[in-house]
């Protein structure tokens, strides 16, 4: 019954949402210690919407005052909301362990998005904090991973820090997740047999995020003024390179298989026409909706407060500083890009190959 009503209320009066954030999003740090080829902060385009959710604050970590700040408020107004540790590498944010303990003191669910490089040395005090959830992101199997993180032995880190996870009593869940590019098609179905011993919660596949200039601009004849839009992610990408057809097969013949665990296609493409679609027209839609704005806001380092995560339009909804989580989550402003959102259909132009869409 909740979750009709909170399709009716999106549906009907998305500026006067009325149900809690199902995640906040925590930008802990401003500094990531991995160089990948199909992010803007690996490809050092800084002046991109995502690059700067990520990386364009002040100071590099979130200090120990605004933390325990949001700590504090989410228990209070909102004690079921999830904390997600995510941009940009929240395991080298100096003060992980120390909130996640103060965090766990107020009962609240907490999870990690991780590329798990040095993972193994912090594994025994995040069991120790009653970590909820940890959420791993790797490209391929080793050598292709590698490639494309720019760093000769991130991917055996990565295991060997899953590994010692797994050697105490009661670790977090773990779950695994890979963006497709063009540098690991034909390598997918390795990557994901690698993992089939693995205890994991869930697999997934990610299709590439990405804003070509052309999307962008088309965005930016309507929505400038408002929401404005950048190309993100293409520095070294060339989706002219991606074989779709084996990435097709790939996508087949790892839904057919068996494992002991659930693997996911995010979003999910249900024909060959719709996966050329999805890379070759990114002009049209992939989805009808965002839930994300409706389920997520992203806290920056710096207390400044953006719609649902990393990779939506860089527009302060608030400061943690200023405004309290509750009062910022009703915010003017956050009423009005909802609304817009679903007076444009669900979808602005440079919305269509987000991960979000729904």
């Amino acid at each position: 019954m909740v979750n009709y009503l909170e399709q009716i209320n999106k549906l009907m009066l998305p500026g006067n949402y009325l149900f809690p954030p199902k995640w906040i999003v925590l930008g802990v740090n401003n500094v990531c210690n991995l160089h990948c080829k199909m992010c803007d902060v690996g490809t050092k385009n800084l002046e991109s919407n995502f690059a700067q959710n990520l990386v364009g604050t002040h100071p590099i970590n979130m200090p120990k005052e605004l933390i325990e700040r949001i700590i504090d408020q989410v228990a209070l107004f909102y004690p079921k909301t999830k904390l997600g540790y995510g941009f940009t590498e929240p395991l080298v944010y100096p003060l992980l362990i120390e909130s996640l303990r103060y965090a766990n003191t107020k009962n609240l669910f907490t999870s990690i998005t991780t590329n798990a490089l040095t993972l193994k040395y912090k594994a025994k005090e995040l069991v120790d904090t009653n970590l909820n959830e940890l959420y791993i992101s790797l490209d391929g199997p080793q050598d292709i991973h590698n490639e494309i993180r720019g760093h000769k032995k991130s991917f055996q880190k990565a295991i060997e820090g899953i590994e010692e996870l797994l050697k105490y009593g009661k670790p977090p869940t773990i779950s695994v997740f890979c963006v497709i590019t063009e540098w690991n098609i034909g390598y997918l179905n390795e990557f994901a047999n690698f993992f089939k011993e693995y205890p994991l919660k869930q697999l997934g596949f990610m299709h590439t995020n990405f804003t070509p200039p052309e999307i962008a601009s088309l965005h930016n004849q309507k929505w400038k003024d408002s929401y404005p839009a950048t190309d993100s992610n293409v520095d070294e990408i060339n989706i002219d390179n991606m074989d779709l057809e084996l990435l097709w097969d790939e996508i087949n013949d790892i839904k057919s298989s068996s494992f002991n665990f659930p693997i996911n296609f995010s979003p999910s493409i249900n024909s060959k026409e719709q996966l050329l679609t999805f890379y070759k027209n990114p002009e049209k839609q992939i989805g009808k909706k965002c839930n994300d704005i409706f389920n997520n806001i992203m806290i920056k380092s710096d207390g400044s407060v953006i719609p649902a995560h990393g990779r939506c339009y860089n527009l302060d909804i608030g400061n943690i500083y200023d405004k309290n989580i509750k009062d910022i989550w009703h915010s003017s402003i956050l009423s009005k890009f909802r609304t817009d959102l679903q007076k444009a259909g669900g979808l602005f132009p440079a919305c269509s190959r987000c991960c979000s869409i729904a």
